[in-house]
């Protein structure tokens, strides 16, 4: 797989998976191949700081996990997409950077790779998310493709908000276009 999009939200068909999907035809229409993994649908607990991860690529929490963050290894651009939660990003992405991260650091197992952020939000935190998850990928050696404006869009309660920002649409589709023309400039 050439892209992996995790989608961070507890729902299903969503504003933050609506608004991935509309991303990942950009990608596809690059000539990349494309997937949406949806957390919800995964068990993928928190850390427990064990540190077994520091020793060895592995987790000792059995669990979703360890099977996605080998797909991740495989993946050459892979996209974090989150609601905003309370001004951050969900819990069920949160554990799962925490995770992927503390098993995929040490052997730089990210480092090369492209990725970036995607964030959905009603009225405020977008800033705030887009940085936690940024940050995310930059302490993983990611490169990170900008766009025509940060790749945040505005979608509330109500499913399909989102695709009324035109604004946040256009920009996680040069997103997308960006993250394409990037991989294939380095694989």
């Amino acid at each position: 797989m050439d892209v992996i999009a995790i989608v961070g939200s507890p729902r299903v068909n969503g504003n933050t998976e609506i608004l991935t999907r509309h991303t990942l035809r950009a990608v596809a229409e690059e000539g990349l191949t494309t997937e949406l993994i949806r957390l919800a649908a995964l068990d993928i607990r928190p850390c427990n700081a064990c540190r077994v991860c520091q020793e060895e690529e592995h987790c000792s929490i059995d669990d979703d996990l360890f099977p996605l963050y080998l797909r991740l290894k495989e993946a050459r651009g892979i996209i974090l997409a989150s609601p905003v939660y309370f001004g951050s990003a969900t819990s069920l992405l949160r554990a799962f950077m925490e995770r992927a991260g503390y098993i995929g650091k040490p052997r730089q197992a990210f480092t090369g790779k492209v990725g970036g952020p995607l964030v959905v939000g009603r009225r405020a935190g977008h800033n705030f998310t887009f940085a936690e998850l940024t940050l995310w990928f930059q302490i993983l050696g990611f490169f990170v493709p900008g766009s025509t404006y940060w790749n945040i869009a505005f979608g509330g309660r109500d499913k399909g908000e989102v695709n009324t920002d035109e604004e946040g649409l256009t920009t996680a589709w040069n997103f997308g276009k960006n993250l394409a023309l990037l991989v294939k400039k380095l694989f």
